[in-house]
Parts: C-alpha cells; sequence; structure tokens
C-alpha cells in the first residue's frame, strides 16, 4: 500500500470513527428516550460533564483526547476512553480493508458494511440494542450490492441468506422461549443475521452463527470463571455476529 493510501485511509478511518461515536452515544438515546431533545446532529459536540460546546481544536479525532489526557479542558472531568478506542479501531480496520481490496465499488461497499457493524456492535454491548434503522437498512443494502455486482455471489444466494438469517434466530428463540418461558435472544439479532445472509449469501451462513454462537459461548464461561457465580443478566450477541462476519468476509477477500 502506498504511503498516500495510508495516509488518506488513517484521516478517513479516524473521522468516521468520530462520527460512528456520535451515533453510538446518541441513536440508543433517541430511541430508549423520545422526548430527549437529541438527534445526530444537535446539540452540537460538548463535554459529557459540563455541557460546554467543543471548539473545533478539542474534536480533533484521537489527537485531542491524547493531547487533553482524557479530560475536558473546561471541567476537567473525565473523558471515556471509548472515544479514542473506537476511532482508532475504525482507523485500522479501514488502513487493512484499504490493503486489502483494489478501489473498486467493492472497497466502498465493504467500509459501509464494517463502519455499520462497529457502530452495532457497541450500541448492542452497551444497551442490548440493535436498531432497525441500521440493521434493516444493511439488509436492503446488500440485496441491492449484489444486484449491482458490488459483492461477490449471486442474489438468488443473497436472498436465501437473509430468509435463512431470520429464520433460524427466530425458530431458535420461540422453541427456547416454549421450552424455558423466557427470552434468550432478540428479534434484533435476527434482523442482523438476515442482513449478515444478505452481505455474505448463504453458505457462509452456518459458519458465521457457529462461530458467533462459539464466541458467545466462551464469554460466557470466562465471566462465570472470573465471577465464580451463575449470570444473572443477559449477553448481546450481536457483537459476536458482526465479529464473525467481518472474519468471514475478510477470509473471503484474501482466499
Amino acid at each position: 500500500m502506498e504511503w498516500e493510501y495510508g495516509l488518506i485511509g488513517s484521516l478517513l478511518g479516524l473521522s468516521v470513527g468520530s462520527f460512528l461515536n456520535v451515533v453510538i452515544y446518541r441513536l440508543p438515546r433517541q430511541l430508549l428516550q423520545p422526548g430527549l431533545a437529541l438527534s445526530l446532529f444537535y446539540p452540537p459536540s460538548h463535554c459529557p460533564n459540563c455541557a460546554t460546546p467543543l471548539r473545533w481544536r478539542d474534536n480533533i479525532p484521537l489527537l485531542s483526547w491524547l493531547l487533553l489526557r482524557g479530560k475536558c479542558r473546561y471541567c476537567r472531568g473525565e473523558i471515556s476512553g471509548r472515544y479514542p478506542q473506537v476511532e482508532l479501531l475504525t482507523a485500522l480496520l479501514t488502513l487493512l480493508f484499504i490493503w486489502l481490496l483494489p478501489f473498486t465499488l467493492h472497497l466502498m461497499a465493504a467500509l459501509l458494511l464494517l463502519w455499520a457493524l462497529i457502530v452495532l456492535a457497541l450500541i448492542d454491548f452497551e444497551h442490548l440494542l440493535l436498531p432497525d434503522v441500521i440493521t434493516l437498512p444493511l439488509l436492503w443494502a446488500g440485496l441491492l450490492f449484489k444486484t449491482l455486482g458490488w459483492l461477490p455471489g449471486s442474489l438468488h444466494e443473497a436472498v436465501l441468506g437473509a430468509i435463512a438469517g431470520y429464520a433460524v434466530l427466530w425458530l431458535l428463540a420461540a422453541v427456547y422461549q416454549q421450552i424455558r418461558g423466557i427470552e434468550a435472544l432478540g428479534m434484533g439479532d435476527a434482523k442482523l443475521l438476515a442482513a449478515m445472509g444478505a452481505w455474505l449469501g448463504w453458505p457462509l451462513l452456518p459458519s458465521v452463527l457457529l462461530f458467533a454462537s462459539a464466541g458467545a459461548i466462551l464469554c460466557v464461561l470466562i465471566a462465570r470463571m472470573a465471577w465464580r457465580r451463575e449470570l444473572n443478566h443477559a449477553i448481546a450477541f450481536g457483537p459476536w455476529i458482526a465479529l464473525a462476519a467481518i472474519s468471514h468476509f475478510i477470509h473471503s477477500v484474501i482466499f
């Protein structure tokens, strides 16, 4: 990869990561608190502690947080380390995709998938929520990109993947609820797996589901051993679906 591409990719990833932070923080609060005067663009960026609007120099992705040592310039309150982490993660994965893929429409589609999955994974991790406003457009985008030839595979595989992805998790959730009397999976997970079926096609879907399930089960086992007690709260499955989908997407590109 030429150094110019690396520079452009880094700046793009950091800038997009900064916007993803806004979506991750604001979108679930919009959905869970409908009366809240909050949108993705209003009010402008401000300190979460003292509500002072941030100047441009305090809003430079990654750099501002490092220079301010994770504290607000005005009230010296702590600023979450999640912000630079998301920006850095987005930049690194964006660079990886730019390195793996030529500058084509395929790359554009791949980056849109990557950025959407970062948002969904982190929102689900924090709020146990997979917003329809992201999962459903992601599903239709997968079908559209298959139709336009921006992604490998056929539209037929994508449609079957979307149907199978939703049906499998819906059926598992229904059976579990019938047997145990409690809800094990939300329909947000089913919609996300349907979207991944549209993007990756049905042949990769069993492997994605197996990888995601293994990761979630391992996480539960490690948590139980660490805390030495039964977990009495839900575990987000969305991040594992996202991780499995990205891993399979990268594998399909390389091999």
